[in-house]
């Protein structure tokens, strides 16, 4: 009874051990928050436009792949990741929509008039409601939609520019061809 009690601590070690281990070696990326959204359909929403007119939704979606960009005004990293966007806009003609992530539509219109407005349409999510159904954790939050509508990929965080080349755009490409 005694010996096995001196082996406890090697036991618990190496269950301690193995609990962290296993995620080490499981090849997943550790950086990578699941997404329970990943190959499903868009959320259904029906938001209204920042620029007044006809509401935003999941339908009117449909039909086209699009990237979806949650941001708020008060968000100093989607601060940082605007001039990508501004470029991805520009240069590649990135059809991105926007959702306003709890926040004023005044403060989002000024932010966008200030620094650029790299969106085809942004809609205001002022509850953050959408964000909930979309399983957003906070912004900035960017997901990729195909033609069917269902969410292909999920970018938690500011986008970059090695993100937008190595993993972005290879995947518009992908599925503006299928």
């Amino acid at each position: 009874m005694r010996k096995s009690l001196y082996a406890l601590p090697v036991l618990l070690f190496l269950i301690v051990a193995g609990y962290f281990a296993v995620p080490l070696f499981s090849g997943r990326d550790p950086h990578e928050l699941p997404s329970a959204m990943i190959d499903k359909p868009l959320p259904a929403f029906d938001l209204p436009a920042l620029a007044g007119g006809a509401n935003i939704s999941n339908a009117s979606l449909l039909g086209r792949v699009v990237v979806i960009n949650f941001f708020a005004s008060w968000c100093v990293p989607c601060k940082v990741e605007h001039p990508v966007l501004m470029r991805l806009a520009t240069k590649e003609k990135l059809p991105l929509i926007g959702i306003a992530y709890k926040d004023e539509p005044a403060a989002s219109q000024k932010e966008l008039t200030n620094g650029g407005d790299p969106y085809l349409q942004v809609a205001i999510d002022r509850k953050g409601l959408t964000g909930l159904d979309f399983g957003v954790y906070g912004v900035p939050e960017t997901y990729v939609v195909d033609k069917s509508g269902h969410i292909r990929k999920r970018f938690v965080g500011p986008l970059n520019a090695e993100t937008v080349e190595r993993e972005l755009l290879p995947l518009l490409r992908e599925l503006n061809r299928s």
